[in-house]
């Protein structure tokens, strides 16, 4: 079985979201199996997809593995299988992934990127919990419930600079999410194109700071669009790694577009 290790949400290596890449010859082996694979990975997520018959709503089922857990929905990692699937000929076109967050496209685009459809995030303002702002370090402006696919706390700090600045208590932040918190602010300078920035932190999934979210898009999307004014935006993780997403909205979807490169490719012999 070949596993590959893909940078996502870059066009260069060693930067954006790294996630695992496995395809799988017929059906998922047991979810030990699949967990313990996921954790020897040990990057935020490991993908495992295989093809699906002929003629019915989706083309391959996909699923995604923290080292910790399985969630229920995860953009790096898709951006990452479907660039595996078109750069190795596995797939051509667009490609429909049933997944526990429902069919899920990724349509590769003519300048190399590719671009994903997923369900907007539904954003519920809420009373800011007791302790967020000490254990992130920094006063919130407001504070969104971001629905059951993703389950973050989206918090928007006062400034760029700020939401750069975060050094949280880990600990502390894990008792207010289910996954984690979405720190946000508006870009200083969109004339370094991009609109917004981010920083994700999710130690209930094991992961204490994400690179690059995709699935953190979906929420961050409708929030600055309405905020800005406009559909189209840019944000860019300010992560160590760093990486940028194109998002669109549109209603009850959300187009999130990105780059991918293969920086590993090996062979799984346990």
């Amino acid at each position: 079985m070949r596993i590959r290790i893909v940078d996502a949400f870059t066009d260069r290596p060693f930067a954006g979201n790294p996630a695992g890449v496995l395809l799988l010859d017929d059906s998922f082996p047991d979810d030990d199996r699949l967990q313990d694979i996921a954790l020897e990975v040990n990057h935020a997520e490991t993908a495992f997809a295989h093809r699906l018959p002929g003629g019915g709503e989706a083309d391959w089922a996909l699923r995604w593995f923290t080292p910790a857990t399985e969630v229920a929905m995860c953009g790096h990692a898709t951006l990452a299988t479907a660039h595996v699937l078109h750069s190795t000929g596995a797939h051509e076109g667009p490609v429909r992934f049933a997944t526990r967050s429902g069919v899920l496209i990724a349509t590769p685009d003519a300048d190399g990127s590719i671009t994903l459809d997923f369900p907007t995030a539904p954003l519920t303002e809420v009373e800011l919990p007791e302790g967020v702002a000490e254990a992130l370090g920094a006063e919130p402006l407001t504070a969104f419930d971001t629905g059951p696919n993703i389950r973050d706390l989206l918090l928007e700090l006062a400034d760029e600079k700020t939401v750069h600045a975060l050094r949280p208590d880990l600990k502390a932040l894990a008792a207010h999410s289910e996954r984690g918190i979405i720190a946000t602010a508006r870009a200083d300078d969109p004339a370094l194109g991009y609109d917004f920035v981010s920083r994700c932190f999710f130690p209930n999934v094991g992961i204490d700071e994400d690179p690059v979210t995709g699935s953190a898009h979906t929420a961050l999307a409708p929030y600055w669009s309405e905020r800005l004014g406009r559909s189209d935006l840019t944000g860019l993780q300010a992560s160590p790694r760093s990486g940028r997403v194109r998002t669109e909205l549109r209603g009850e979807r959300t187009l999130l577009t990105g780059r991918a490169v293969t920086v590993i490719e090996g062979e799984l012999l346990a």
